[in-house]
């Protein structure tokens, strides 16, 4: 929540948002549909993704993809995708789907690397802000 509220001046909803994300993680993980990774360097934490179930059983959900800002320029929030998308395969998925604004540019031209295809935008208010919000869905 603090890094989007210093690069995009978000209010606390989005900090709220991931809060109820991860808990939720926790609450409900099952582990032979989901899972998340933890970047690091150094021993340092810099970075996350998740892979929950998503709409439906054949339906993976990416979400969350972080990198710190001093560990950006690595190739960190493709390999945290990578792995999202290649565990999401392993595990019977066809589709994976995620949602994102179209502030987040950098995110969203690792997830058209990737495959990745924008599928639905809509906008809307949230964290403060006019936003756009997207869809994206790849086929697995």
């Amino acid at each position: 929540g603090a890094i989007y509220a210093r690069e995009y001046g978000w209010d606390s909803g989005f900090e709220a948002l991931v809060a109820r994300i991860v808990a939720d993680y926790v609450d409900q993980h099952d582990p032979r549909a989901e899972a998340a990774w933890i970047a690091e360097i150094d021993g340092e934490r810099v970075g996350s993704v998740f892979c929950v179930r998503g709409s439906d059983e054949r339906t993976a959900k990416l979400r969350l993809l972080l990198v710190e800002p001093g560990a950006r320029g690595y190739g960190l929030g493709r390999r945290l995708v990578e792995e999202c998308v290649a565990f999401a395969r392993a595990h019977g998925y066809t589709a994976m789907e995620l949602w994102t604004n179209d502030v987040l540019t950098a995110a969203r031209h690792i997830y058209a690397k990737t495959g990745f295809r924008l599928v639905e935008s809509e906008p809307h208010h949230s964290f403060g802000h006019d936003l756009v919000g997207e869809t994206w869905r790849l086929k697995l």
